[in-house]
């Protein structure tokens, strides 16, 4: 099936934004269930988590979008994004999920990685839905 090249945008957006919401809800319910006394320095590292994964995937982010922009007018869904791309989206979901079943995952890590990961991954989908807004000017 042929896609539009913008609606490739839009699948990545939803790639990105889709597990991005999910675990930015785990992140923020795992703070509901932190020590009060704790809030604070978590905040801290949340902050720092999310600064993190900004610079990551504000270049990942640009990457894939020029890597949109060279496709042409109509395309393959899987032309969203390169290869290593999709390699690199199936070894973090791999990932994410080895992290759900391990049992010792302290819930401060839960509250602070989560929020900054999912957070960034909700901005890196915003990243995508208006690059072809910007492209037009």
């Amino acid at each position: 099936m042929l896609l539009p090249k913008k609606h490739l945008y839009l699948v990545a957006a939803l790639i990105w934004g889709v597990p991005g919401i999910t675990i930015t809800l785990k992140g923020i319910d795992a703070y509901s269930d932190v020590q009060p006394q704790q809030i604070w320095w978590l905040l801290i590292v949340t902050a720092c988590v999310t600064v993190f994964f900004f610079l990551i995937f504000r270049r990942v982010t640009r990457r894939y979008i020029k890597h949109i922009s060279t496709q042409p007018d109509r395309c393959q869904i899987y032309c969203t994004f390169p290869i290593n791309g999709w390699a690199t989206i199936l070894f973090m979901m791999g990932l994410g999920i080895a992290l759900k079943f391990t049992p010792s995952i302290p819930l401060q890590f839960t509250a602070s990685f989560y929020s900054g990961l999912g957070s960034m991954l909700i901005v890196a989908a915003f990243r995508f839905l208006i690059a072809p807004i910007k492209s037009r000017r």
